[in-house]
């Protein structure tokens, strides 16, 4: 079958994307689509062809998936964060499994393994504590909202379902200061304007860290916000420039304008040090779920010493510290392991010690220097592992290793070299972070053969 740009096909949803676009087989040519939900039959229009697929917008919803749900609220924000919000939860969930049990057995060649039913949320809403909204200007007006699906476009909204309701509060504040003194979106074109992003941190007691992402120095009647933000649990105001015409986020320069240096925010009981620019699990009701599972899998005994590679601000060690003997952190962020040091004294923790550098370099280095452990576990990046650092853990030896992935993919990709290296999986445990959308985290349990 030849198809044209702009022909409008008809056909069912059978998978997503990893970015949650609809999946659609045509006499086996592959078309990606926004807005379909799997067991939609839909109509949609090809926007884009390429040799091996093509990219469809949804025109109209035929027959709606069985799995497709309404709302019991009013959805005012861009669904493209969070494109699964209407497909059933207890399917987002199964979906997640099956997403790790596909990576694992395509790109591992692992089939035989326990993967867990994915651990999901009692109430999956309001759960995001750290979140960057994007502000821009259409016909005039201000608009402050997320992304259309795979489009820059800003869709401008009253509140989002991902954030605590006081959260959403400081948005409206930010807003109606920008209306009542003409504070104007950065414009990367012009380079003029100030307001790029809002970012904000929400601590589990309702304590926000407001971030404004600006364009330009000197953001004009800053006192005035400051007064109006005092009134709904700000405890501190950054600026952060970023000048590059670019879709980051943050700049690299961070400028305190009001209040504390730092926000508390909490995962279990452990109390932790939270800067602007500090890497923090969005969603700590589930990063407890995640962590004690990974701990469960370290099978911790108090002569245990324990390597925490990529570990960020500390929250993994200080989990294991308590129940083992040492506990060495590796992490690249020279701020991360400045907070990671200060996390361990907020926690009267003194068996952790925190390295900064590439855990590609430095761990290999501290092996070869004799500081051994026993046990190991990694929280790598998207990307994964550098090939480098796996194979120090191989070197190394460890009895066990605990692998926790935001990335199926690459996750698989590396538990396949340390399969082939002597290891086993035991088991695997999805733990859904990220409600309504496709992402998924997974704490993974290897043992030495």
């Amino acid at each position: 079958m030849d198809f044209k740009l702009g022909d409008i096909l008809t056909g069912e949803v059978i998978d997503f994307t990893h970015e949650g676009n609809g999946v659609i087989k045509i006499d086996n040519f592959t078309f990606f689509t926004s807005e379909g939900l799997v067991g939609d039959r839909v109509k949609f229009r090809i926007d884009k062809l390429k040799k091996n697929y093509g990219n469809g917008t949804v025109t109209e919803i035929i027959q709606p998936s069985k799995d497709r749900v309404d709302l019991d609220f009013e959805l005012t924000e861009s669904k493209g964060g969070i494109p699964l919000i209407q497909y059933a939860y207890e399917k987002q969930l199964e979906w997640k499994k099956e997403k790790v049990r596909k990576d694992l057995e395509k790109i591992a060649g692992i089939r035989q393994v326990e993967i867990k039913d994915t651990l999901g949320m009692d109430f999956p809403y309001k759960y995001r504590n750290h979140v960057q909204i994007p502000v821009g200007e259409k016909d005039g007006k201000i608009v402050i909202g997320f992304y259309k699906a795979n489009s820059n476009e800003i869709i401008d909204m009253e509140k989002t379902i991902l954030i605590p309701d006081i959260g959403n509060r400081v948005i409206q504040i930010i807003r109606q200061w920008m209306e009542d003194f003409n504070i104007r979106p950065y414009n990367r074109r012009s380079r003029k304007g100030f307001l790029r992003h809002i970012g904000l941190r929400i601590n589990k007691d309702d304590e926000i860290m407001v971030i404004l992402v600006t364009g330009n120095k000197n953001i004009p009647r800053i006192r005035e916000l400051i007064e109006r933000l005092k009134g709904a649990n700000v405890v501190s105001l950054y600026e952060n420039i970023n000048k590059l015409n670019s879709s980051v986020t943050y700049g690299r320069q961070y400028k305190k304008l009001y209040g504390k240096d730092t926000l508390i925010d909490y995962i279990g009981h452990y109390k932790f040090n939270i800067s602007p620019n500090s890497f923090f699990q969005v969603n700590r009701t589930q990063t407890d779920k995640l962590y004690s599972k990974a701990i469960e899998y370290l099978d911790l005994k108090k002569d245990d010493i324990v390597y925490d590679l990529y570990c960020g601000i500390g929250t993994i060690s200080l989990f294991v510290a308590e129940r083992a003997k040492r506990v060495y952190g590796i992490e690249i962020v020279k701020e991360a392991i400045e907070d990671a040091r200060k996390n361990a004294e907020l926690n009267d923790i003194h068996n952790a010690e925190f390295i900064v550098g590439k855990t590609e370099e430095v761990f290999p280095k501290m092996t070869r220097e004799g500081i051994k452990a026993n046990k190991l576990v990694l929280d790598p990046p998207r990307k994964g592992c550098e090939r480098e650092a796996l194979e120090a853990i191989v070197d190394l030896g460890p009895e066990r290793v605990v692998y926790v992935s935001c990335n199926p993919s690459t996750m698989a990709r590396d538990v396949k070299y340390l399969v082939e290296k002597g290891y086993r999986v035991v088991e695997v445990q999805p733990v859904d972070m990220f409600p309504h959308t496709v992402h998924v985290e997974c704490v993974v349990e290897i043992q030495k053969v």
